[in-house]
């Protein structure tokens, strides 16, 4: 029998908290008990708690935790075909991979997201245009139904389910396993390149210039900036470098307590910026990098999320097609000055194609990513920078997701009613539900 136990849980951004009932699975097989056990009510699966908003929390209903289901299963050299349990971290395979030649195509911006995350979610990182998203490369996957049943789902015998659940934020059922490709020669180490950018119409160009020649690119924007200066920051590349050595572990730092609610504000994420942005010379810098530190620079930071106080964030991350980037951001970034919430961890980056799931957020264009401390007037912030966002017929990312509304969700995803379809197949009961589902009417929610 499943051991229940009462526990709070909360998104990264800490803005969302819920009262679950939470089982931890140890082997593929608790998770069948698990849904069994749950005949009567609501279940959605939580992985490493990273996402940012509600969309792996259920309050007053189930959740499994499947942190321990993180074992490999397989893999073959020759294909770069890798196997494992949904549990397993992006930190994971970079350490058994990486020294092997070996990398997910795909990675988010943290190490500690876990592969069934990935795959809900479908993830993309700073080589879209090259490589796309996590759900690019997967071949298989093993799902737990609502009906207790599993079934193996690829694109060849089961494409509207494997499309639904690419993206689909875990709610066409409970992974078991996954089968994806893994990029070869990999190195653990990166060159990259920095360079100022003066504003945004110069982003522009310099991306147009190396979204297609560049394997990785970032940028990251002064939030704060006005008049002139607006959307200027620094653009970063890197390509894989050979090495002879192995970088050293990094020794992360931990946040040991809540900052207090007034420490970032305008005065001091100005000062944070102005310092970020000149610590790269007028005429640029050239280094090597491990992979890690330029991959996930925030891993060094554990408990980060903190900074942002008791009250927690929001992180806000649309995507706007090239027509219409351009402007589009300029009314972002004009809209988030306006209003006087800092973001100090501002990224813009270009996504190459759709993905392959229907609720998958990439298309190409340009994505921009803020956090917004959540203070007075950040959730009328985050609704205008939606209605912006339609206006330029983009989308938010669900992952990142915390105050989208019904209207908007349905407006920016015209694949969702063949996502809806498939959910009244595998899932008629609505047995599969997370709180961010009830927020946007999925699934028959009130």
């Amino acid at each position: 029998m499943t051991r229940w136990k009462k526990m709070t849980l909360t998104g990264w951004g800490r803005s969302h908290v819920a009262s679950v009932e939470a089982a931890r699975p140890e082997r593929p097989r608790d998770l069948d008990e698990a849904m069994a056990d749950t005949a009567s009510g609501t279940l959605i699966a939580h992985g490493a708690g990273r996402a940012y908003g509600d969309s792996a929390l259920n309050t007053n209903g189930r959740v499994v935790l499947t942190e321990r289901l993180d074992r490999v299963l397989g893999f073959d050299a020759a294909t770069g075909l890798v196997i494992c349990e949904p549990g397993v971290t992006f930190a994971n395979l970079m350490e058994i991979f990486l020294p092997r030649g070996f990398m997910p195509a795909a990675s988010p911006g943290t190490s500690f997201a876990t592969v069934g995350g990935a795959l809900a979610a479908d993830v993309h990182g700073k080589n879209h245009d090259r490589h796309g998203g996590f759900g690019d490369h997967v071949e298989w996957f093993d799902l737990l139904l609502a009906d207790g049943t599993t079934r193996r789902v690829d694109a060849q015998n089961d494409a509207e389910l494997f499309a639904a659940t690419i993206g689909g934020m875990g709610l066409t059922g409970i992974v078991r396993a996954v089968a994806f490709r893994l990029l070869p020669n990999a190195s653990p180490w990166v060159r990259v390149k920095e360079r100022r950018i003066r504003d945004l119409d110069e982003y522009i160009e310099a991306f147009a210039t190396i979204r297609d020649r560049s394997t990785f690119s970032v940028g990251w924007i002064d939030a704060v900036a006005t008049g002139a200066a607006l959307g200027r920051g620094i653009l970063e590349t890197a390509e894989f470098e050979a090495h002879d050595t192995l970088p050293k572990p990094r020794n992360p730092h931990r946040v040991p307590f809540d900052f207090p609610g007034f420490a970032l504000n305008h005065f001091t994420v100005k000062a944070f910026n102005a310092q970020h942005y000149r610590r790269v010379p007028q005429t640029g810098r050239e280094r090597r990098k491990s992979f890690a530190e330029f991959l996930y620079p925030l891993d060094a930071l554990h408990g980060w999320n903190r900074i942002y106080g008791k009250r927690g964030f929001y992180q806000f991350q649309c995507v706007l097609p090239d027509a219409g980037a351009r402007a589009g951001l300029r009314r972002l970034l004009e809209a988030i000055s306006e209003a006087g919430n800092p973001s100090f961890l501002a990224v813009l980056k270009t996504l190459g194609r759709s993905g392959r799931g229907h609720l998958s957020f990439p298309m190409r264009g340009f994505t921009l990513a803020l956090d917004f401390p959540r203070i007075n007037g950040a959730d009328g912030l985050l609704r205008r920078l939606e209605a912006i966002t339609l206006d330029h017929q983009g989308r938010i990312y669900l992952a990142k997701d915390s105050l989208l509304t019904r209207e908007g969700f349905r407006a920016m995803y015209p694949l969702l009613p063949r996502f809806e379809r498939v959910l009244a197949k595998v899932d008629p009961a609505s047995r599969l539900m997370s709180d961010q589902a009830r927020r946007l009417g999925l699934k028959g929610a009130p």
